[in-house]
């Protein structure tokens, strides 16, 4: 990780006519950081993450992705970053490959390179022999296994992450985190929303929301020391029952 800003949120609010989802929210995130971004159903991780991703637009605030500014570059912001929704993300009806292929392109990346890396990428998940399978007929954790590796196809600073362990296995959610360790290592900074709380654990820091604002920010160790918990999830609890005191 290095202390690089590539996230840069000041006082971003999202308002939704009376109603504001993110409440001047403010924080950066760092180039190679896995950033845990916490909080309940609701509590405005999902319209933070949208907004981030150039996919929607802020009621105000200050706001750089990548570089780019969340209110005019927005296409470039989605040119950069990968994205991997919380609903599987890939075209069921398509091949492996041709999932591939397509998100490739989109991004821009030459025939010749898609060719080799397709095979590199297709040999070390041991899915080179299945390559003309439907997405359909694979099982949940290998979808979401193939996503999370055709979101960073295209090798960008940053990529999204909305819960996207949910409804996998334990086993298949560890081996799914050492993908994510494997990005951070090679520089690739990881923003990733989970209502896991265990999953705070692999994370190099975290925010948690509550109720559209952010009521804690730090490493999981801090954190854990700060609310004197034995687990995010005791952490989160008690910030849950201080809100709603």
């Amino acid at each position: 990780m290095e202390n690089v800003p590539v996230i840069h949120v000041e006082n971003m609010t999202k308002k939704f006519g009376d109603f504001t989802a993110n409440d001047k929210l403010t924080f950066e995130v760092f180039k190679g950081e896995i950033f845990g971004f916490l909080g309940a159903n609701g509590a405005g991780k999902t319209t933070a993450m949208k907004i981030l991703c150039g996919l929607s637009s802020p009621t105000s605030g200050t706001i750089r992705v990548a570089g780019y500014d969340a209110y005019t570059q927005t296409e470039m912001i989605k040119k950069h970053i990968g994205y991997m929704s919380q609903k599987f993300s890939l075209y069921e009806d398509l091949t492996i490959v041709e999932n591939i292929n397509f998100y490739a392109g989109i991004y821009g990346l030459k025939k010749t390179e898609i060719k080799e890396k397709t095979q590199n990428l297709l040999t070390k998940l041991q899915l080179w022999d299945e390559k003309d399978k439907l997405i359909k007929s694979l099982p949940l954790g290998w979808k979401q296994k193939l996503a999370f590796s055709v979101a960073v196809f295209h090798e960008p600073g940053i990529v999204f992450l909305d819960e996207p362990t949910s409804g996998v296995d334990p086993i298949t959610r560890r081996q799914f985190w050492e993908m994510i360790y494997e990005a951070a290592y090679h520089g690739i900074t990881v923003f990733v929303t989970t209502h896991y709380m265990d999953e705070a654990e692999y994370c190099d820091r975290v925010s948690i929301m509550v109720d559209g604002r952010i009521e804690a920010m730090d490493t999981p160790s801090e954190l854990k020391k700060k609310y004197q918990a034995e687990t995010m999830n005791d952490v989160f609890t008690k910030l849950a029952r201080k809100q709603n005191n």
